[in-house]
């Protein structure tokens, strides 16, 4: 940084990505949803669910939002960073939630965390 404050120290940690389809089901409830709330009770360190505007996958179809063709198919990527031995702890949930397919990617990354300052909490204001 250029005004004389030292950058956070940064951890090692590992980047799930979980590509599936939005109308992807488990249970009658939507898989992305269902992988959030497995990260949560796995006691990870936090999920995020993407939704894309445009992709394809092993079928080659593409699927869009743009135009009149407002697709309810479209990519999700569910991220979640956390220490590379709790993330392959969970990788078993995600082999039983997958078996009709979805693609998962494993990336070495560096955690920083940021500590939350101030007397609001999620979702009241400021980032988070």
């Amino acid at each position: 940084m250029t005004d004389g404050t030292a950058s956070p120290g940064g951890t090692p940690a590992l980047r799930l990505t979980v590509l599936v389809g939005e109308q992807d089901a488990w249970h009658h409830k939507p898989l992305y949803a269902e992988i959030v709330h497995r990260a949560r009770e796995a006691g990870l360190a936090g999920a995020s669910v993407f939704r894309g505007i445009e992709g394809f996958g092993a079928t080659s179809l593409i699927h869009t939002q743009r135009l009149l063709s407002l697709s309810e198919e479209l990519p999700v990527a569910i991220v979640v960073v956390d220490t590379e031995e709790r993330i392959r702890s969970f990788l078993p949930q995600l082999d039983e939630l997958l078996a009709d397919g979805g693609t998962v990617t494993l990336e070495p990354c560096e955690r920083i965390t940021y500590p939350r300052t101030g007397g609001t909490a999620p979702g009241e204001g400021g980032r988070g």
